[in-house]
């Protein structure tokens, strides 16, 4: 079937006409900024592999965050960087009152209260001694529901220091449900749960490693995703959904934006993707040869995500992003 008399271009010819036409929004408030807090440091500390992206100090912590929001970010997803010294076996400091990531969050809920979202990474890989995001049993694998014990531990701790999003990452069986009837047993109902529903074993997590310091050696391929397996990752959605999850995450974006579509095609409940440290060191590598304009890619990237189905965007650049759209 043909339509000769019609013209697709018509509807791209001026600024305000493909405004008028456009299909897909990118909005400040699609966006979540990842943000790294660590102890003991007087300074922030550039991340070699992350152009741009630091450590913060809690001061400078608090600077960002206030800018972030005041720029239309639509909330904040905090990570914490303890001291060696303090990581142990079960990631104590993560549960620690006093930790680092509690600390920080009781900092930003204080100055920023609900003029924004703020979210916690819900997982025990920056506070373990050997870098796993659970509990390690007698043979070295990750110990499911022991880690789960932790993670409701950390979900309330969390809560309490005035997180509104708890984000566990760790892929265990059942931690969704756990960290569910934990919060609602200490009082913490109204304290949205985002799963990682869908996180894969990535080549693209490199960069974040560094940012978060962590002690890992080998990887965690019995517990994060093959990449391969499209089937098993709508299990997992399913799974986390029917466990009460309020929000569902795909991780990393850029190579799954097919999962991203399939997700959004089935939820009930708004659909994340996180596009990771990797993803944005290989941009701004790329761009810092010249070899693409940085501001056109990025946009053109965060817009594919939107398109493929997630209603929320975590991306190192929510800030930047959200001035360039002002």
């Amino acid at each position: 079937m043909s339509f000769p008399r019609h013209r697709p271009r018509r509807l791209r010819s001026s600024p305000a006409m493909r405004r008028l036409a456009a299909q897909t929004s990118l909005e400040p408030r699609h966006l979540v900024l990842p943000m790294f807090v660590a102890d003991g440091i007087g300074e922030p500390q550039p991340i070699g592999s992350m152009p741009g992206v630091v450590q913060h100090n809690r001061d400078s912590l608090r600077k960002a965050a206030e800018a972030a929001v005041a720029s239309g970010v639509g909330g904040l997803m905090l990570f914490g960087v303890p001291r060696d010294e303090d990581k142990d076996a079960v990631g104590s400091v993560g549960t620690d009152p006093d930790g680092i990531l509690n600390v920080a969050l009781r900092d930003l809920a204080a100055d920023l209260g609900d003029a924004t979202v703020l979210m916690a990474d819900t997982c025990l890989d920056e506070f373990t001694d050997h870098g796993h995001c659970g509990v390690l049993a007698p043979n070295g694998s990750v110990d499911n529901d022991t880690t789960n014990d932790r993670y409701v531990e950390m979900a309330i701790a969390q809560a309490n220091s005035g997180a509104h999003v708890v984000a566990p990452s760790g892929m265990m069986d059942g931690q969704v449900a756990a960290i569910r009837d934990g919060l609602d047993g200490a009082g913490h109902t109204d304290v949205v749960i985002l799963a990682y529903a869908a996180k894969f074993a990535s080549g693209f997590y490199g960069p974040f490693r560094e940012a978060v310091s962590s002690s890992l050696e080998g990887d965690r391929r019995t517990y994060q995703q093959d990449a391969g397996n499209a089937r098993e990752a709508m299990r997992e959605v399913a799974l986390d959904l029917e466990e009460g999850a309020d929000i569902i995450m795909v991780k990393p974006a850029m190579a799954y934006l097919d999962l991203i579509r399939a997700a959004a095609d089935v939820s009930p409940v708004p659909v994340a993707a996180y596009q990771v440290s990797g993803e944005y060191s290989m941009i701004s590598a790329a761009a810092a040869n010249g070899w693409i304009d940085l501001h056109t890619v990025v946009l053109e990237t965060l817009t594919g995500i939107r398109r493929a189905g997630a209603d929320i965007v975590l991306s190192y650049w929510a800030a930047d992003v959200a001035e360039w759209l002002a």
